[in-house]
């Protein structure tokens, strides 16, 4: 099942946020019984239209948990949406015979992909890059709500005991989280001699003479080193290479293959090589 399962009883006027909640409600729940049997359907035949009943019976528990996150600055609709491809996924996983009900896997699925959504969305430069650091902020996030507007030090000290990191982790988030994002272009009721819009004092590189020159001297060298290399193999190895890579409109196996009088597999062994070849002859002369 891909994740564009076709809601065919959602014909809803496009942006109507709350007459697709209100959809999303209308839609009968399933009893254990019925979930079962279209669980075990899915998961033994890949019957599409089970999947689809399963995903539309749980709509409104992705809406319930998407206004859960709304203290984040991000609009509910995308939030569903994101919710509602990981229960997608969760459906195309589920296993009828663990012996749990749907939703309690499906919890999983819903919050990792509306975290994922959050966590890129909340900043220009992402807040957390590694499992731990985003567990660390939607704790922080759900603390901050309850402490205030800035943690004391006894405050840090029992989250980084309860989250089992250290102070400096704590301190880092929070003030990852609650920094602001800075236009490089200055507004237009900025004063200009007073302005700290990067774009103010950065220079631009890109027209710069010598910049330009140092990039036309590594494009020559990189493209002497290619025409090196090449040089080094065999005929139809350097052929292959070319009508593969080198030229704008690409050769397929099937037409070397055609051409050479060989199998699309052999075209494609012979390709493999020649660019192993390439690489190690083009990391040799760069070290």
């Amino acid at each position: 099942m891909s994740n564009t399962i076709q809601l065919r009883e959602m014909a809803l006027p496009i942006g109507s946020l709350d007459a697709y909640i209100q959809h999303a409600y209308n839609v009968a729940t399933l009893t254990e019984e019925e979930e079962h049997r279209l669980t075990v359907r899915f998961y033994e035949t890949g019957d599409l239209e089970a999947a689809r009943q399963l995903v539309m019976a749980h709509l409104r528990f992705v809406v319930r948990i998407a206004n859960g996150y709304m203290g984040y600055g991000l609009a509910l609709s995308d939030l569903i949406q994101e919710g509602n491809i990981g229960l997608m996924k969760a459906v195309k996983r589920f296993n009828p015979h663990m012996g749990v009900r749907l939703v309690s896997f499906a919890i999983h699925w819903i919050k990792a992909e509306m975290h994922e959504f959050i966590i890129r969305n909340w900043r220009i430069v992402k807040v957390a890059t590694t499992k731990a650091q985003r567990k660390l902020f939607f704790n922080l996030r759900n603390a901050k709500k309850e402490i205030g507007v800035s943690f004391t030090a006894e405050e840090v000290a029992a989250l980084a005991e309860e989250l089992k990191v250290s102070h400096k982790d704590v301190r880092d988030m929070e003030m990852r989280m609650y920094a602001h994002d800075m236009s490089f272009d200055a507004q237009d009721d900025d004063d200009e001699s007073t302005s700290l819009a990067p774009a103010h004092y950065l220079e631009d590189m890109r027209f710069s003479p010598g910049s330009q020159v140092e990039h036309t001297d590594d494009e020559d060298h990189s493209r002497n080193n290619l025409y090196s290399a090449l040089e080094g193999l065999d005929t139809r190895s350097r052929e292959i290479v070319s009508a593969r890579w080198l030229v704008d409109k690409k050769a397929t196996l099937e037409d070397l293959a055609e051409r050479y009088q060989i199998s699309a597999e052999r075209v494609r062994q012979i390709e493999k090589v020649a660019l192993q070849k390439l690489k190690q002859h083009i990391q040799a002369c760069t070290e």
